[in-house]
């Protein structure tokens, strides 16, 4: 089953700047494939590649930095043209096109004008051939010298997905309990659109997850103990699902692309080595919960003050931190009681969210108990892992829970003001969370005058108010009155007494009338603006 929008191949290359130092030059790439497959028919620059993506000019999707960008089917010159362009718009390393694009004149110009490497695919080639090619070659790059833990157990991962195809004579890729790929067989000669799209990491069209799961095969996959064959529709060939658990938890599952249900042998043999997937999984999620505490102590330690060599490990800035919440609400302790919120649980949602949408390594962590992340903020920049990415990422959760929000500290460029950051984000939330912010995201930028109110409240002691406050308060709690909301609403709604009533729910003269009689009660001066501003301090504070 492929992925959605992010769920690529854990064996793909981790997302990251060009920068990387694992990603290949374009002639390295080429040359590490062979057999004529590609040619560099236009190279410029040291640049490296360090992901696959196909475009979609319909859709608007034309890769990001660092990306070989795969021109299916674009062949006139024009067009060709106009995706080279596109390319180095967004930063692409190199694109690739079939031998009638790449050997017009026109477009080998368009290639050298835009700064785009220019790479020909030869006419007898696959495309899904190749990007299954370049998709390894890839991988192991990103594991690199830097050892990833995981290295090892993923190369047993792609000899166990291999070993799966060789008994039943058919591609195979071995997934983990949220659809992304771990591992693949090498034999990928059979391939329909949907599985081309987890190639690339691509979204998977919708109504293909949608019909998998109105066919209850996710229900059933993670019940399951058994083998089962999956009928061919919706742009899906028809699939053998092997489940992967230890004990009575689900792992993943293993993945074929078959024309039919294999015989007993062959499925006997996949659950001796469904049984084998599991033990590496389980490796891998100790591996990977491993990393991903010590990139979370990392974060809290930055934002703690902590900037010894933060910058070796953080993304370019500037910054901002956001504090996540909602996404996943525990039930209440009692009726009517606060629901209860499992920080780890969220983060746990949240860190699900951000990797489908293709952040490979989420900048996650739990502060005083508050989950938050640290996005990149630069105007127009969606790539994964910035504020404008996450902005999406968070409506998308908030279509299936609604309670879903993000408020985002300020913008910062030093490491050491990330604390400030940090605190800007978390008074944000407070505001939130008492009401006196709506919407799904909120920066600290669009709050202003409520954290600016909230920080000169948390000067006030209501206990002994200063002022003819604390004598309203008792007159009407002895008398019944209302004039501490009357006086708020007539500041709200400063010569508009219409209105002031309105927020009362009583008619204008009855304002009027309390006004008047409030002169028998206190010595207010209204039209005195430093009166105005202590007297609405205070009654803010005191919930009006």
């Amino acid at each position: 089953m492929p992925p959605t929008p992010a769920r690529s191949s854990a064996r793909s290359a981790t997302r990251t700047s060009s920068t990387t130092p694992f990603g290949l030059p374009v002639h390295q790439l080429v040359g590490t494939l062979g057999g004529g497959l590609l040619t560099v028919v236009v190279e410029t620059g040291p640049a490296t590649i360090d992901d696959v993506t196909l475009a979609e000019p319909g859709s608007g999707v034309y890769g990001q930095a660092g990306d070989l960008l795969l021109g299916v089917g674009v062949d006139r010159p024009a067009d060709a043209a106009a995706l080279l362009e596109r390319a180095a718009e967004v930063g692409c390393t190199a694109v690739v096109l079939r031998r009638v694009a790449t050997r017009n004149p026109q477009v080998r110009a368009a290639a050298a004008r835009f700064g785009v490497g220019l790479v020909e695919l030869a006419d007898h080639a696959s495309w899904a051939h190749v990007v299954w090619l370049l998709r390894g070659v890839l991988d192991r790059a990103a594991s690199g010298p830097s050892l990833r833990a995981e290295g090892p157990v993923l190369d047993e991962l792609f000899a166990l997905a291999d070993a799966c195809a060789a008994l039943v004579g058919a591609p195979v890729t071995i997934e983990d309990t949220q659809s992304r790929v771990l591992a693949y067989s090498s034999t990928q000669d059979v391939a329909d659109p949907a599985r081309l799209s987890t190639i690339v990491g691509r979204r998977v069209p919708d109504e293909v997850i949608a019909s998998l799961r109105g066919r209850g095969v996710f229900r059933r996959l993670a019940r399951s103990e058994e083998p089962f064959f999956v009928a061919a529709g919706r742009g899906l060939r028809a699939r053998l699902v092997v489940p992967v658990r230890a004990g009575t938890e689900w792992l993943g599952s293993i993945w074929a692309v078959v024309d039919e249900e294999p015989a007993e042998p062959v499925l006997r043999s996949l659950r001796q080595t469904a049984s084998v997937v599991a033990l590496h999984l389980l490796r891998m999620r100790s591996q990977a919960d491993l990393a991903r505490r010590v990139m979370s102590d990392r974060l809290r330690a930055v934002l703690s003050g902590d900037v010894v060599e933060a910058e070796g490990w953080l993304p370019p800035p500037p910054w901002r931190v956001v504090v996540l919440a909602g996404a996943h609400d525990g039930p209440g302790a009692a009726a009517g009681s606060p629901a209860r919120v499992d920080p780890e649980r969220e983060l746990d949602v949240w860190e699900s969210a951000a990797r489908r949408r293709s952040w490979r390594q989420p900048l996650l962590s739990i502060f005083d108990g508050v989950p938050l992340t640290l996005v990149r903020d630069v105007p127009g920049d969606t790539s994964p892992g910035t504020w404008e990415w996450l902005l999406a990422v968070v409506e998308e959760v908030a279509v299936t829970t609604p309670t879903a929000t993000a408020s985002a500290g300020g913008s910062v460029s030093r490491p050491a003001d990330l604390d400030r950051s940090r605190r800007e984000a978390t008074e944000v939330q407070r505001l939130r969370e008492a009401g006196r912010i709506t919407g799904t995201t909120t920066t600290v930028e669009h709050a202003w005058a409520a954290v600016t109110t909230a920080r000169a409240l948390g000067g006030i002691w209501t206990e002994e108010l200063l002022g003819p406050v604390g004598v309203l308060q008792a007159h009407d709690a002895v008398h019944q009155s209302a004039y501490l909301e009357t006086v708020a609403a007539w500041l709200d709604h400063p010569g508009d007494p219409r209105e002031a009533a309105r927020t009362l729910h009583v008619h204008p003269n009855t304002l009027r009338y309390r006004m008047t009689r409030l002169s028998d009660v206190v010595d207010l001066d209204l039209h005195d603006p430093e009166t105005r501003l202590a007297l609405r301090l205070q009654l803010r504070a005191l919930g009006h």
